[in-house]
């Protein structure tokens, strides 16, 4: 079954397309990622799915109710948490909990069970009592999913849960988020981070409001055209600069200490990379083939999308 489905689904602001022809389905129970840099159209695809915004032409449909005609539909059936998630800093966790209960007119019978079941999910119990002005960035995020959750919505839209986010928060999240998809909740998350794109059972890649590429990692992966040489050298910033001179076409591009440089002719690229670097003063102390990240991926599928003048998209 089908939780979330458009069908050419399109945003403009004035001369801005935030989101351009979106055409994707989502199964029932699925963990999906859209994932994108800022300015993809991910905020603005969420709150298209949301009902918070009406698209500009296209269709969209979550959790069996088209987001324009059976707006009210959808938001009963979804729990949305936004970039910038309204928690009241001057209420409890409980308390902000309740009151997101009240918005969505949970039964007072129901109250009780589901704050205990939601606090001790999030780990909140010992905190219920704690202003939510109070709490860590982690925690703050917990309880905003804790309240997206009151009503025991059949699809969760999550933008960038994790941004700002510390790692041990970030971990714990996404345990969370885990637990859900096996209870059977259908998740659709937006993420900047590409290390995050491994969790997701399928994803989309999004630029500048256009999908790029959508699969599982390891099919988005499959795309990168060649294969993915890791270059190490002492001054990988001033390698990679030399690399880009003997290699314009490929963008090597800089991970951390590495150089990634996406190749055809593997054993060919290797012997002109390490000729340029000695010429240039910053010999190679290492060269091999490695298996893309999604990152990789990413770059070479949106050079791909560039028109013939270079520029992008």
């Amino acid at each position: 079954m089908t939780a979330i489905q458009t069908s050419r689904l399109s945003k403009s602001f004035a001369d801005l397309a935030a989101v351009r022809d979106l055409t994707l389905s989502v199964n029932e129970g699925e963990l999906f990622g859209l994932v994108g840099p800022d300015g993809a159209g991910k905020t603005t695809t969420m709150r298209l799915l949301a009902s918070i915004l009406e698209p500009s032409s296209g269709d969209a449909w979550v959790a069996g109710a088209h987001v324009v005609r059976e707006a009210e539909t959808v938001k009963e059936r979804i729990g949305y948490m936004s970039q910038r998630f309204g928690l009241y800093p001057d209420l409890t966790v409980a308390e902000n909990i309740a009151f997101y209960a009240d918005l969505y007119n949970v039964r007072s019978s129901d109250r009780k069970e589901r704050l205990n079941r939601l606090l001790a999910f999030s780990n909140l119990t010992p905190f219920q009592k704690r202003l939510a002005g109070q709490l860590s960035g982690g925690m703050k995020q917990k309880l905003a999913l804790a309240c997206a959750l009151i009503h025991t919505p059949r699809v969760l839209l999550l933008d960038e849960p994790t941004c700002g986010v510390d790692p041990v928060s970030r971990r714990d999240f996404w345990r969370l988020l885990s637990e859900l998809v096996h209870a059977g909740v259908t998740i659709f998350v937006s993420t900047a981070y590409l290390d995050e794109a491994e969790r997701f059972h399928r994803m989309a890649l999004l630029h500048q409001g256009q999908l790029l590429a959508c699969g599982t990692p390891k099919e988005v992966k499959n795309l990168l055209r060649g294969t993915i040489l890791e270059i190490r050298c002492a001054e990988p910033h001033p390698a990679a600069l030399a690399l880009r001179r003997e290699f314009p076409d490929d963008s090597p591009l800089l991970f951390g200490d590495r150089i990634h440089l996406v190749s055809e002719h593997p054993e060919q690229d290797s012997i002109r990379a390490q000729a340029a670097l000695h010429a240039a003063g910053y010999p190679a102390t290492d060269i091999r083939v490695i298996e893309p990240t999604l990152e990789d991926a990413f770059v070479s599928v949106l050079s791909e999308e560039r028109p013939a003048d270079g520029s992008r998209l």
